[in-house]
């Protein structure tokens, strides 16, 4: 019997997860190892339960559903994602995958069908950052890029600590980290961006992923009256900050390319409408597939900062939240992906992924590729986040084949 996706059922698992942590706006804020992450992660636990996986949890409190093949000596083929969203999230980022990955379990226990290698469903810790910086923490200390303990001891935006969160909400795991390197590494994904949607292509194969540069950037200037006070006379922090932010702007113009950069975060202390800032804090991202570019974006701006603290009479320091090179993943695995989209008739092209991923990380340890699937309007972190269900049905048939076909003929 041929293994078939059940869409309706997929499509049901996904609008039962995005109500868990919905707000009054109709976002999604599961915010990692909160109590509506608890609540999330707990109803995935159950699904793979359902099907018979066997669950383990590491200690980062990574989440691995498991399916046995009839080699287990052999490395297993791994899939999944997150189910951690960013404040303001929609329904899709990073819960498509997993609950793609429970589908293809459906489907294989349904058509009766073994696979000679293990499968596993997984979902990370913190893949968005957006509570315990960086992204993709999780599944960081699963490869061995962070070790074990300095993630425990990372402090989130509201004080909290994120081994003092693992524990109180029941996720502080004891299977062994890191397991096995997986034999390779599929992770289904909406795009995020506009391309697949603009194009009207059905499926992504995301051969490379774009390096990441966060930064932390703090202001310390005068606070003073906005009426006595002289513009030539003026140490201001606000000013500094709006003018790091044109700047950016500015320099991924000039650099042109896949060069980004942007400021997502801004405050200003004292705050107040009739008061020279005395102090500012604002984060910078910056983003670019290759290296060079990348350190090189990093340079000039740090320049620029140098140049504007000596012209404003502020002191500027600047603080790492994450760096990631950018990634190259496996041909091979991509050829796969793309040789099952051709095979199903849906159209595909080849492409970059401009947001960090989990694949990233897995890369360093196993052949790794990525399946897109369209986003409409390129919307993502954002309640009106979509994808045509026909598109979701797609993308997880094209994992299902791919997924397949690694764990009965390897790489």
């Amino acid at each position: 019997m041929t293994p078939v996706i059940q869409g309706e059922r997929l499509l049901e698992r996904l609008q039962t997860l995005a109500q868990i942590g919905r707000t009054d706006s109709g976002a999604c804020c599961r915010l990692a190892l909160t109590d509506e992450d608890r609540a999330g992660r707990d109803q995935v636990v159950a699904w793979m339960r359902e099907l018979g996986l066997q669950v383990h949890v590491d200690p980062i409190g990574n989440v691995f559903g498991i399916r046995a093949g009839r080699r287990p000596e052999l490395p297993p083929v791994m899939t999944g994602s997150h189910i951690d969203t960013v404040r303001s999230g929609g329904a899709y980022d990073g819960n498509y995958g997993v609950l793609s990955g429970l589908e293809v379990v459906a489907s294989l226990n349904e058509a009766g069908v073994e696979t000679e290698r293990t499968l596993v469903v997984a979902f990370f810790t913190d893949e968005e950052g957006a509570r315990f910086p960086p992204d993709m923490l999780g599944s960081l200390v699963f490869v061995g890029g962070m070790h074990l303990d300095d993630a425990l001891a990372t402090r989130g935006i509201d004080g909290a600590i994120l081994g003092d969160e693992l524990r109180r909400i029941g996720y502080a795991g004891s299977s062994p980290l890191p397991l096995p390197a997986p034999e390779a590494f599929v992770e289904l994904h909406i795009e995020q961006g506009p391309v697949l949607d603009a194009e009207g292509t059905t499926i992504g194969v995301v051969e490379n992923l774009q390096g990441i540069s966060w930064q932390e950037i703090t202001i310390t200037g005068q606070a003073n009256h906005a009426g006595t006070t002289p513009m030539s006379m003026r140490h201001d922090a606000g000013y500094a900050a709006a003018a790091i932010a044109c700047y950016l702007r500015e320099l991924a113009l000039e650099m042109g390319g896949t060069q980004v950069a942007t400021v997502g975060k801004t405050d200003l202390s004292p705050n107040l409408v009739n008061v020279v800032a005395g102090r500012a804090s604002l984060t910078v991202d910056l983003r670019n597939t290759d290296e060079s570019l990348l350190q090189q974006a990093e340079q000039r701006l740090a320049a620029y900062l140098q140049q504007l603290a000596e012209a404003e009479g502020v002191e500027i320091e600047s603080r790492r939240l994450a760096r990631f090179r950018p990634v190259t993943f496996s041909q091979q695995v991509a050829e796969k992906i793309g040789q099952k989209a051709e095979a199903l008739g849906y159209s595909h092209r080849r492409m970059t992924s401009g947001a960090g991923h989990d694949a990233q990380m897995l890369a360093r340890i196993c052949p790794t590729a990525m399946i897109f699937v369209p986003s409409v309007g390129g919307i993502s972190h954002n309640p009106a986040e979509y994808t045509e269900p026909a598109d979701l049905v797609a993308g997880a048939n094209v994992l299902l084949h791919t997924l397949l076909d690694l764990a009965n003929h390897g790489v």
